[in-house]
C-alpha cells in the first residue's frame, strides 16, 4: 500500500481562488491522500465552498486562528501522513505533482524534502513566469540562497515531528524558517524539470503586500543560528533593500500586464 500523504491548506477570506485550490488536489491521481483544510473564519463565502467539498476532505474547521503560521500547525498537528506539504489557498497544484514526490520520497530516504519547479500565475490563471528554483543546502540557506519553491515542497512528518512546529512569531519567513531546520537534519532536494505548482500572484497575495516583512525575518533565523553581522545574507539584506522597489515593481507589472511582461 502507497503512504499516506497529509496536505494542509490554510485559508482565510480567499473565496476568489479557494475552489481552484481545493480542486488542484482533490484532482490528484495519488491513491492515498489526507487533505486538511484549515479556515480562519473566513466572511466571504469562504464556508459555503468549503461545505461543498467536505465529504472528500479528511478535516476541515472554519473559526478564528492566530493566522497563516497557526493554520499551518494546527493542521499539521491533525495530520497522519509519512510526508507532509501545505499549499495556500490561492495556489494549486499541477497534475501528478503529490504522486512524482512522494515516489522520490520513497525512494530516497536520505532526503529531508524534495522540491520542483513552480510557475507564477495571475488571478485568471495565465502564466506569467517561473519562480527562480535551485538547489540549495543548510550552508547556501545561511547565506540567502533559499530558492525553494514552497507551494512544489514536500517533506518527511517523522522530520517535522524532530523540528516544527513553525515560529508563530514568523509572519513571512515561516517556511524558510523551517527549510534551515529541515536541512540541518538531511539534504533539500531539488528536481529541475518538474513543474509541480502554480504560485499565484495578486493584489492581495502576501509577495505583492508585505514583501519587505520577509528579509528581517530571515535575518532572525540567521542570528538564531549564531550567525554574525558581516555575513553575506546581511549584505544581500542590504542591497535587496535597494532594488525592492524595482523588484515590486516588476511583480506587478507580472500579473497586472502579463502580456506585456512576456514580452520584455
Amino acid at each position: 500500500m502507497q503512504p499516506t500523504i497529509s496536505i494542509i491548506t490554510p485559508s482565510f477570506n480567499q473565496a476568489r481562488f479557494l475552489p481552484r485550490t481545493i480542486e488542484s488536489v482533490l484532482t490528484q491521481d495519488y491513491p492515498n491522500m489526507e487533505y486538511i483544510l484549515m479556515d480562519g473564519g473566513s466572511t466571504d463565502g469562504s464556508l459555503e465552498i468549503i461545505r461543498n467539498y467536505a465529504d472528500r476532505l479528511s478535516y476541515w474547521e472554519s473559526k478564528p486562528d492566530r493566522g497563516q503560521t497557526d493554520a499551518i500547525n494546527k493542521g499539521f498537528a491533525r495530520a497522519t501522513g509519512k510526508y507532509l506539504a501545505w499549499l495556500n489557498s490561492d495556489d494549486v497544484y499541477k497534475p501528478g505533482a503529490i504522486s512524482e514526490a512522494v515516489d522520490f520520497l520513497e525512494n530516497h530516504p536520505e532526503a529531508a524534502m524534495v522540491y520542483g519547479d513552480c510557475t507564477f500565475i495571475d488571478a485568471q490563471d495565465r502564466e506569467i513566469g517561473r519562480f527562480p528554483a535551485a538547489q540549495t543546502d543548510v550552508h547556501r540557506l545561511r547565506r540567502g540562497y533559499v530558492h525553494i519553491p514552497q507551494q512544489a515542497s514536500f517533506f518527511r512528518a517523522d522530520l517535522w515531528r524532530k523540528v516544527g512546529p513553525l515560529d508563530l512569531s514568523f509572519y513571512f519567513a515561516m517556511d524558510y524558517d523551517l527549510w534551515v531546520r529541515l536541512a540541518k537534519e538531511a539534504p533539500l532536494i531539488y528536481q529541475p524539470g518538474r513543474v509541480w505548482a502554480s504560485f499565484r500572484l495578486h493584489g492581495d497575495a502576501k509577495t505583492i503586500a508585505a514583501d519587505d516583512r520577509c528579509w528581517p525575518e530571515m535575518l532572525r533565523v540567521h542570528y538564531r543560528e549564531g550567525g554574525h553581522r558581516l555575513a553575506p545574507i546581511v549584505l544581500k539584506y542590504q542591497l535587496r533593500k535597494l532594488v525592492a522597489p524595482v523588484i515590486n515593481w516588476r511583480r506587478q507589472r507580472m500579473f497586472r500586464f502579463p502580456a506585456r511582461a512576456e514580452m520584455e
